[in-house]
């Protein structure tokens, strides 16, 4: 392959010099504002292509150009000019105050065109500049994301396992592995965690947003529409776009330091940007970021009737059968209690503690002028070392999950891992025969090993557990090589333009597992109490085997897969007429490991007045199973309802899955369309109306646990071989559902004075998820099994687990020196749902408790940002402020009040031991609308140097 690369590289090297006449020509200068002052982020762009920079800071900018170009300067909120080159080196612009383009130039969402403004596309795309990004103490991309594009959603989780460390995101409700990250323009790797545990985003596979630093960020535009006849799979909901710093000169640097009202949750974060020219002929742009932040805990009390002479959750042993001995049992515990100090709040429910370092470089540089060759760099380092807590292991006499000798007043385990993700971009570009070509090679990997700390091994014989572990790695690697070519034709017989992009593209996989030190794993066959039978005989059982929170990986698990996907694409775009925009592309792609998939996308944008448009698009779409959804396995030993059980999570091959009749994973299809408006309103404001539907078809899930105490499923698993497991769970092409929803933007951007302006946006998107059927194999027709494939619980996290509706409301106003963002958003009402089905009513039970009233909705919110900045010497800059300045935290967790003999109180509080939501009072919050942190003060410094 790599020597198939070299001869096309050379080939298109010599055609260039054969075809290649006239060179090109280095221009610079400053763009500035009637009153003689910068105008920073100003769009310069080589009429006819899509070659084209930003200013810097200072106006200034720097471009490659054909001697006979004409250059297009714009800038939001002023006339766009037109100035033709004519051989000249260096230009000083003055932009006019004006709306004629109030949008940022935006290259997402097509091949083949020159750059437009994102009111001018087919497809809606929200452009978020670096300046929205640094306005508020939102440190990583994922956050930012969150509180600015309304239709972007990512919470941080808490007690789950990898996930605490990975947030998962999604775009239009859908899912975190149903849109596409791109930087600068080429696909971004996956991250190789895929999330198994009870969050939002089960099952799925994401890619990690946050090891992307926010000082090397340009800006990012977020494609709101299916984009896989584009960029292929993943880009069911859209496209995230990160575009790198290209255009600073200089050294910037800002220093961010705070905490939470609770005192907790410090956060410290440190990064600097270096730009420099390579003398007009390119540039080197590099970036580091250092960010360490504190965990917060916002936990409850824990309502466990007992502590020490208790079983695994605290409950009454079966021989405390009447209110006179559990009164005795409780007395002699809360003694206990009191004696030791044990403190009831013993569970971290919040964010992890994290330490991050990452470094990105982008550079390019003209190879030949004469030939018009160009080459580019891009590449990233992230190293992030994490610490969360699981849920706390009582001391209770009869746990067994722990061990005495160690822990006397039990225990809090943690699991510490290290996630390293890098990746290298490297690529040519130039003109061949009056095409643009393009030939780049991607490659990332992310890997997170597990550390599991404070925890034990309780089946190995007593006093002989370690207390840390190395539980194991888990590693992905993705390799993408692509060759793009891109030719604009204007004034054919009568269109205006033609725009037209082709191209291939072969794309490698790997994916591996890793087993941890046997310790970590390892079944030492210890038997212990696990609890009194009624007659008030010790009932003795196996320890749990595996280190306690996070069991390793075992040498079973170990594998490594990969796969190959070949594709090929093309796109054609045409203003048809100045008012009648018409983009239409398609994609083939096949993978080695499950076959062929065609996409096709059609879009149409009108201007049936000047400054007011109708825009439409209609396309399929696919997403490819994911490597970790076909091959993840892990197996541990969980205790369910105090017994221990082996639970299987097996991978997609296993003969276990062919059992219960689901076969290989393949490819997620979709259809989506859309149906906007776009206006101009007053010369100073726009706005975008966007609905749309998405119908996605076998879409893979993690299905619900299957317990052998079915005697449909003991059947299955005794067919597999598989007499050891006691719980299963599987992927599997398992729901069919419908996204619909709507998204609306208006700016408002207004030149106030000659030293003072006024931004004001308002956002809002309104999504609905329906799973419109389950996909059910016929050897779980069974209504028990049939129920328990696909759960309530799970339907619930797909459809109403995150925010419906968003709203966001902000304004930025400068004036001098003085700067001020203020920005309220609205994250609309999520549901929990309860897994277990309604029972039906029954002649010996007319009248059964209906599960779903344990369900709760949990109301909207208005979570308020303000940002004070202060410009104290013209190259420092002071900033404050708070997140959440009103402190507003979501609705807590009702405990179902139902009567229960484990019922007790503390404090005067009555509490109900189970069958709540709470973890026995723990957990208050439901983490995923915007998190529980609670109001956040931060204060930050900003120095920029020789700009």
């Amino acid at each position: 392959m790599k020597r198939l690369l070299l001869l096309v590289l050379l080939v298109l090297t010599g055609l260039a010099a054969a075809a290649q006449s006239g060179g090109t020509l280095s221009v610079s200068g400053r763009v500035l504002n009637a009153t003689g002052e910068p105008v920073p982020g100003a769009t310069v762009l080589e009429k006819g292509t899509n070659n084209g920079t930003a200013t810097n800071s200072d106006g200034q900018f720097v471009l490659e150009v054909k001697p006979d170009a004409t250059l297009i300067f714009s800038g939001i909120g002023f006339v766009a000019q037109q100035v033709p080159v004519q051989e000249r080196n260096t230009f000083t612009v003055t932009l006019q105050v004006g709306a004629t383009d109030l949008s940022e130039v935006v290259v997402t969402g097509s091949r083949a065109t020159e750059g437009r403004s994102n009111i001018q596309t087919t497809a809606p795309v929200d452009v978020i500049s670096a300046r929205e990004i640094r306005a508020f103490a939102q440190t990583d991309v994922g956050q930012v994301l969150t509180f600015t594009a309304p239709s972007f959603q990512s919470s941080r989780q808490t007690i789950a396992d990898g996930t605490d460390h990975l947030d998962p995101a999604s775009l239009r409700g859908l899912g975190p592995d149903q849109v596409l990250v791109l930087v600068n323009g080429k696909r971004r790797h996956n991250q190789a965690l895929v999330n198994v545990n009870g969050t939002v985003g089960r099952g799925s596979v994401g890619t990690d947003l946050n090891t992307i630093p926010v000082a090397s960020i340009k800006r990012i535009e977020v494609l709101r529409d299916g984009a896989a006849a584009l960029y292929g799979s993943d880009a069911i909901a859209g496209v995230i776009n990160v575009q790198l710093k290209d255009d600073t000169t200089g050294v910037t640097a800002s220093s961010t330091a705070g905490q939470t009202v609770e005192s907790d949750g410090e956060l410290f974060q440190a990064d600097a940007n270096v730009g420099l020219g390579l003398g007009g002929r390119g540039f080197v742009d590099l970036s580091g970021q250092f960010l360490n932040r504190g965990y917060t805990n916002r936990s409850g009390v824990d309502t466990a009737p007992l502590i020490y002479l208790g079983d695994n959750n605290g409950n009454y042993p079966a021989n405390a059968n009447t209110p006179a001995l559990r009164e005795q049992l409780k007395r002699r515990d809360d003694a206990l209690v009191a004696e030791r100090g044990y403190d009831r709040r013993n569970l971290r429910f919040g964010n992890s503690e994290q330490r991050n370092y990452g470094g990105f470089l982008n550079a390019g540089f003209t190879l030949s002028r004469s030939l018009g060759l160009e080459a580019y760099l891009t590449a990233g380092l992230m190293r992030r070392e994490g610490k969360a807590a699981g849920f706390a292991r009582l001391p209770g006499r009869f746990s067994a999950q722990n061990d005495s000798t160690y822990y006397p007043n039990g225990f809090l385990p943690f699991i510490e891992p290290t996630i390293i993700d890098r990746s290298v971009l490297a690529g040519v570009r130039g003109q061949v025969l009056g095409f643009g070509w393009d030939l780049s090679n991607v490659w990332g990997s992310n890997s997170m090993e597990f550390n599991v700390t404070n925890s034990v091994n309780a089946s190995l014989p007593l006093g002989t557990s370690p207390r840390n572990f190395y539980a194991g790695r888990i590693y992905f690697r993705q390799n993408t090589t692509n060759l793009s070519f891109t030719r604009q034709f204007r004034d054919l017989s009568g269109v205006e333009s033609v725009s037209i992009a082709f191209g291939g593209e072969f794309r490698e996989d790997e994916y591996e597992i890793g087993a941890g030190e046997p310790d970590s794993y390892r079944n030492g066959g210890r038997i212990a109490r696990t609890g009194t039978a009624a007659n008030g005989s010790p009932v003795l059982g196996p320890a749990a085997a595996g280190a306690q929170v996070f069991p390793g990986f075992q040498p079973s698990n170990e594998l490594n897969r990969t796969r190959t996907n070949v594709a090929g694409y093309a796109e054609i775009e045409s203003d048809i007429t100045p008012r009648l925009l018409v983009s239409l592309s398609g994609r083939a792609e096949n993978y080695s490991d499950f076959g062929s998939n065609v996409s096709g996308r059609l879009g149409v944008r009108f201007n049936f007045l000047n400054d007011v448009a109708l825009r439409g698009n209609i396309s399929n779409g696919f997403r490819a199973p994911s490597l970790q959804q076909r091959y993840f396995t892990n197996q541990s030993t969980q205790f369910v309802q105090g017994a221990p059980q082996t639970v299987l999570t097996a991978n997609n091959e296993n003969p276990i899955v062919r059992q219960f009749g689901v076969g290989s994973l393949k490819q997620e299809t979709s259809k989506n369309y859309s149906l906007g408006l776009t206006a101009r309103i007053a010369r100073t404001a726009t706005l975008t109306v966007d609905a749309y539907q998405i119908d996605i078809d076998d879409r893979i899930a993690l299905s619900t646990q299957f317990n052998r105490t079915n005697p449909l499923v003991a059947g299955y698993l005794n067919a597999a071989g598989a007499t050891e497991v006691g719980i299963v769970q599987f992927f599997a092409n398992a729901i069919n559902t419908r996204t619909r929803g709507i998204d609306i933007v208006a700016n408002e951007r207004l030149t106030i004075g000659a030293k003072s302006t006024l931004n004001l946006t308002a956002a809002a998107n309104l999504t609905e998820t329906e799973v419109r059927s389950v996909n059910v194999p016929s050897q779980l027709a069974d209504p028990v099994l049939r129920t328990i494939f696909f759960d309530r619980q799970q339907t619930g996290r797909l459809e109403d687990a995150q925010p419906r509706s968003k709203i966001v409301l902000a304004a930025n106003y400068t004036l001098g020196k003085l700067g001020l963002e203020l920005r309220t958003v609205r994250f609309g009402e999520v549901v929990f749902r309860d897994a277990r089905v309604n029972p039906e009513p029954t002649a010996a039970n007319p009248n059964p408790f209906l599960f779903s009233s344990i369900d709760q909705t949990f109301s909207a919110k208005w979570v308020t940002d303000a940002t004070l900045t202060f410009q104290l010497l013209r190259q420092l800059q002071l900033a404050v402020g708070a997140n959440n300045i009103f402190d507003v935290y979501p609705d807590q967790y009702r405990i179902n009040p139902r009567n229960n003999p484990n019922n007790f109180a503390v404090d005067g509080t009555s509490y109900v031991s189970n069958l709540d939501n709470t973890n026995r009072g723990r957990t208050l919050y439901n983490p995923n609308q915007f998190g529980f942190n609670g109001a956040f003060y931060f204060a930050r410094l900003n120095l920029t140097v020789g700009k």
